[in-house]
């Protein structure tokens, strides 16, 4: 569900529709000014009623939309994936296995998490995105992020929490193979245009927004670590650390880990 996200939805739609046929994409565009994008081809595009309320609430009733959904569509499809417009669930290319053949591959029960990594851009290093390029071959630095490290990938109906961070009721899993790229922060002069977005500050989202500045000020400041040696240990890490107050959602105990992402991760999104 998205609004005013015509960039990155455009990207969502080039990028899951490749990987899974367009004609399995479900976009649900918030409120009936929205223009469907122009690369919608057969995408299920729909409109929903625009509901102006603040962040917290509205992103409980959002997922409990597509919580439902999900179920609905649950019985068509034997998994169902549910992220937002910039995020991107991607198999580690050294696998050599598509998204759809991982994924028919590994057990989902009743769901599974790609490791959350927040690309984002390095100033002084990084320029300002290419639009016609690919976001990684633009971009070589990402925090790792248990906030991205989401239950993206479903096998039954489920209660996905505020933006689709957790599964209520149910512990969470973290493949080795999967990755959850999230691409808000991937350009300062993007995340500039977010706080001219009157629908954004009317809603409560400068919180939110001012997040992305921080993962680029973070990926700026400090040493990269090499990402093949540290991926897995922060995986490791996201499995084991855990909140009292909310134990199903994975923890990074206030690390600050950046990475320089692997080679082969170069044009993948």
């Amino acid at each position: 569900m998205a609004r005013n996200d015509d960039f990155f939805l455009s990207r969502w739609i080039d990028y899951y529709g490749k990987h899974l046929g367009e004609e399995h994409l479900y976009v649900f565009l918030d409120g009936e000014d929205q223009p469907i994008p122009k690369n919608a081809g057969k995408a299920n595009v729909k409109h929903e009623k625009r509901v102006v309320e603040h962040v917290v609430r509205a992103e409980k009733r959002r997922l409990g939309f597509l919580s439902e959904v999900a179920a609905f569509l649950l019985q068509h499809y034997d998994l169902v994936i549910g992220v937002d417009a910039d995020e991107f669930l991607a198999v580690d290319p050294r696998c050599g296995k598509t998204l759809v053949e991982y994924l028919s591959e590994i057990k989902v029960t009743p769901s599974v998490s790609g490791l959350g990594l927040d690309v984002g851009q390095k100033i002084g290093e990084e320029v300002k995105l290419d639009e016609t390029l690919p976001f990684l071959a633009q971009r070589q630095y990402a925090l790792v992020s248990s906030r991205y490290t989401k239950p993206s990938v479903i096998s039954r109906p489920v209660s996905w929490g505020s933006g689709f961070h957790r599964v209520q009721g149910h512990n969470f899993n973290i493949d080795p193979n999967l990755y959850l790229l999230h691409f808000g922060s991937v350009d300062y002069d993007i995340i500039q245009g977010r706080f001219r977005d009157k629908d954004r500050m009317e809603t409560g989202r400068k919180r939110h927004i001012m997040k992305r500045a921080k993962t680029i000020d973070l990926v700026t400041r400090k040493k990269a670590q090499q990402g093949d040696a540290w991926l897995p240990v922060a995986r490791s890490v996201q499995t084991w650390v855990r909140a009292p107050y909310a134990w199903n959602k994975p923890n990074m105990a206030n690390w600050k880990l950046v990475v320089r992402l692997p080679e082969s991760f170069r044009n993948i999104v």
